[in-house]
């Protein structure tokens, strides 16, 4: 594996072409954004790229992703991955190898041949901008707004912990490029569909406390989903609920998947890693967020995820 600075990385960028980019399992505004924004960069720059079919995009994210996805046929000759800190996270129906990973993850695995690693970003927006104006003209309106979707989405607009001043100069220069922060705003913090806001009430009205209320848990099942009439595109950013309890130091939300497992958001305050404690279960992510998968029913999710708590924070 062959560790990049910025520089590096846009010449291995514009040494290439036809270029496909792939985003994560259950992509959020960061990896789809972030992808179609290098992607649109790199067609100016006279590359033939594309943003590998990810089934998974949401429709509310799909209505900016759509124009830069890549047909059926498409054959790339070099392969970038946006986001995506191990392979297990390849989205659905990928199959080959990755020449170069753009990612901001702590946890990364060093799978691809190529690595450009930023830890201290708040997003892979930030980095990918970053990358963008080295190339040789400024971020389109278009760009910009993609990148204000990542950056505002992995930093919970502006309210996360990983939200540093460098996010901020991001947000303010996008704007100054033309980003539409009052529709990415309106679409993505403050309107909701009337099931979501269901589903939320049920999610508050079940969820549980341990430890004197420094643990907070949340589960949804797939019955609540049904009763609600919810859909996947409702559960954007589910995991940020279980952590407003207040006294919550740790939040955990557990979410049934289709096939009967669970898919494990973990937040938390420095006090305790949530990155530890997903590793444990082959996941990973930063020391306040982090995600793992289990081969399980919630409930039995929740029983070893509090074993695990115990153990690694005593």
């Amino acid at each position: 594996m062959n560790k990049l600075n910025f520089r590096e990385c846009v010449e291995l960028l514009l040494r290439h072409d036809n270029i496909l980019i792939l985003s994560h399992r259950n992509p959020d505004g960061d990896t789809v954004g972030s992808s179609c924004a290098l992607c649109s960069a790199l067609r100016r720059a006279g590359k033939t790229a594309y943003v590998f079919n990810n089934r998974q995009i949401s429709s509310k994210l799909m209505a900016y992703a759509e124009k830069y996805l890549a047909p059926e046929d498409f054959k790339p000759d070099y392969t970038v991955a946006v986001d995506v800190a191990a392979p297990q996270l390849f989205p659905e129906g990928f199959e080959g190898e990755v020449q170069l990973c753009i990612d901001h993850h702590p946890t990364n695995t060093g799978y691809a041949d190529n690595l450009f690693l930023k830890s201290d970003r708040s997003s892979c927006g930030e980095i990918v901008f970053e990358l963008i104006k080295l190339m040789p003209d400024k971020a389109t309106a278009e760009e910009a707004t993609l990148l204000y979707i990542a950056l505002t989405t992995d930093t919970g607009c502006f309210q996360y912990a990983n939200t540093t001043g460098r996010s901020f100069s991001a947000a303010g220069e996008l704007l100054r490029l033309g980003a539409d922060n009052k529709k990415v705003n309106l679409e993505f913090f403050r309107k909701v569909s009337r099931e979501r806001i269901m589903l939320e009430g049920m999610i508050y009205s079940g969820m549980e406390y341990y430890r004197d209320g420094k643990i907070s848990i949340a589960c949804v099942t797939r019955e609540m989903m049904e009763r609600c009439g919810a859909t996947e595109d409702d559960c954007d950013d589910l995991a940020g609920l279980a952590g407003r309890a207040e006294g919550s130091a740790l939040s955990i939300t557990i979410k049934e998947t289709a096939q009967g497992g669970s898919k494990i958001s973990v937040r938390s305050t420095p006090e305790v890693s949530a990155s530890e404690i997903c590793a444990v279960f082959g996941g990973g992510g930063h020391d306040m967020a982090a995600g793992c998968r289990l081969d399980c029913e919630p409930e039995r999710a929740k029983e070893m995820l509090l074993n695990v708590i115990d153990e690694v924070w005593k």
